[in-house]
């Protein structure tokens, strides 16, 4: 046992200051995703491996260490010759090495039922711990939808998803393991790919790229699958990090100095006649990437759910250890009324999240016409209840909570990336409407589960056909956000209640779609507050 330190000194005694967090184990501690997990059919075992080892102190102190050191450029070396790299601290590669081995890629593509449920939970896992390292693991595993078929997939896709985490400075051919990134807007488009001025020029089997990448995330990546001008047209690449001959003359020009996560670096690239092999065929640079974008946004979708998890277990932690006015925190009713409207937040997201990554598990063309709309729904709007969240949750601990020694400012910052990554708000909002308009199959799935709920719930089944009569067609572009805000919370209504959530489920119906709350969270009424809290065990603290 290590030593305890010294809580007595010349000026007081520390008291009423809950104690460390250690080791905490992130799948038996959440009832709410073993309920999720068990209707997606996902892998048990594998997640109970992974709760355990992603929760221990170890790993928090790995995440710590990689935020603290922030990655480094090392343009040149001391004789000045070219390198283009990005040290990490040690940290930050064990968190990588524990999410490749632990199958946060891999499992979705080993084709046994739950694969992107359990790829799913694990981003959610690792969103709690350091979400900074979910940015090249989701490339990864998003990288493999896009490559499968495809003459590269025989090199790339069994490293993609081994059980290893090889960061060795080596062309693909001599690695057990690899990772992928991603170089996709440049400055003058962003979202806008089309305009994209990156040329790609034929030469035998391989192609020049000569260009700009304003984003380049993950950039010590293996390889990035990117977009250029081929003479067909926009067409996606993959771009390999390491040659056999040496380095690819990608050069890192500087590093993002972002807002959100600390550990993990984005680059502005420059491709100075870089080698790279077509993927896909010339001009159809957006359908082939289109499947990347898709399973990213599953990430997206899912990764707010773990921020906002870690934050409500880090507020509960403090408010059921610490007191105020004769009274612990937690016993006090203005703050179980917080605590039990954030755990309905999250459990939302959560619902949210894993239900959407059922649907990628479905192999029908409802399935994936479902899949299409409900991971656009569950990003929209878990991503804009995020930031609220964390900041309240951050408001139970006080001053503590704003201060770096606590996770809560890293959550804080984080907040806002999934929210931009892969399609910001109206973006998300235009693809429903477009989704619904050219899929009639994503249309009708979505009102076939929506209307499969009815009957469980009088306030749910009003609020559904108040949703049909305000929208019989779909909404005009500037009403998209309502549109999309009020579907998405239906959905995630219907898998509350499917998953059988009770208190949860009928205070979320209450609450977000009936109207019985303020606008500012913790001001609710009439729903069962005790129930709720008692789902983290805050009932006896």
């Amino acid at each position: 046992m290590p030593a305890k330190p010294h809580t007595s000194f010349a000026t007081h005694d520390v008291t009423n200051q809950p104690g460390l967090r250690t080791d905490r184990d992130l799948w038996a501690d959440d009832p709410a995703l073993r309920q999720a997990a068990r209707l997606a059919d996902a892998d048990k075992q594998a997640l109970a491996k992974a709760g355990a080892c992603l929760g221990s102190a170890e790993m928090w102190e790995h995440a710590e260490d990689a935020r603290r050191d922030a990655p480094r450029l090392r343009v040149f070396d001391r004789a000045g010759r070219r390198c283009d790299e990005v040290a990490f601290h040690p940290g930050y590669h064990a968190l990588l090495r524990a999410g490749m081995e632990l199958g946060y890629v891999a499992h979705a593509w080993k084709g046994q039922p739950g694969g992107h449920a359990t790829h799913a939970a694990m981003v959610y896992f690792m969103a709690q711990v350091e979400p900074g390292v979910c940015c090249p693991l989701t490339m990864t595993y998003a990288a493999v939808a896009a490559l499968r078929g495809s003459k590269l997939a025989e090199s790339w896709v069994p490293r993609l998803t081994a059980l290893a985490y090889d960061p060795a400075i080596e062309p693909i051919g001599r690695k057990h393991a690899a990772t992928m990134g991603m170089a996709m807007t440049e400055k003058q488009g962003g979202s806008d790919v089309r305009t994209n001025t990156t040329t790609a020029t034929p030469q035998g089997d391989h192609y020049i790229l000569r260009g700009h990448k304003w984003f380049c995330s993950a950039p010590m990546s293996d390889g990035f699958l990117t977009l250029a001008q081929a003479p067909g047209g926009l067409t996606c690449f993959l771009v390999p990090r390491w040659l056999d001959d040496g380095r690819n003359t990608i050069h890192l020009m500087r590093l993002k100095d972002k807002l959100g996560n600390r550990a993990n670096a984005s680059a502005e690239i420059e491709y100075h006649d870089a080698t790279a092999f077509r993927l896909g065929e010339e001009g159809q640079g957006i359908k082939t990437i289109i499947e990347m974008v898709h399973h990213t946004r599953l990430d997206t979708a899912m990764a707010p759910a773990g921020l906002m998890r870690a934050a409500l277990a880090e507020a509960y932690w403090w408010v059921a250890h610490r007191a105020a006015f004769q009274h612990r925190l937690i016993d006090q009713p203005l703050m179980r009324a917080v605590m039990a409207d954030l755990t309905l937040e999250t459990d939302a997201a959560l619902a949210l999240g894993m239900g959407a990554a059922r649907a990628f598990d479905g192999t029908s063309q409802a399935d994936r016409a479902f899949a299409r709309i409900s991971v656009a729904l569950a990003k929209f709007i878990s991503n804009k209840r995020a930031p609220v969240m964390i900041v309240e949750a951050m408001e139970c601990l006080g001053g503590m909570g704003y201060v770096e020694e606590t996770p809560m400012p890293m959550l804080y910052r984080e907040a806002p990336l999934n929210g931009i990554w892969e399609g910001s708000g109206n973006i998300i909002c235009l693809d429903i409407l477009r989704t619904l308009a050219r899929d009639p199959l994503a249309a009708e799935t979505l009102s076939a589960r929506l209307n499969a709920s009815t009957g469980l719930d009088r306030r749910f089944d009003a609020t559904l056909r108040a949703h049909q009569d305000r929208w019989p067609a779909l909404p005009a572009e500037a009403e998209a956000r309502w549109f999309a805000e009020s579907a998405a919370n239906l959905l995630a209504a219907a898998y509350l209640l499917e998953l059988g959530n009770g208190a949860v489920a009928e205070g979320f119906i209450a609450t977000r779609l009936h109207g019985n709350r303020g606008h500012v969270l913790g001001s609710v009424s009439g729903i069962d507050i005790d129930a709720i809290c008692e789902r983290l065990g805050m009932v006896d603290g």
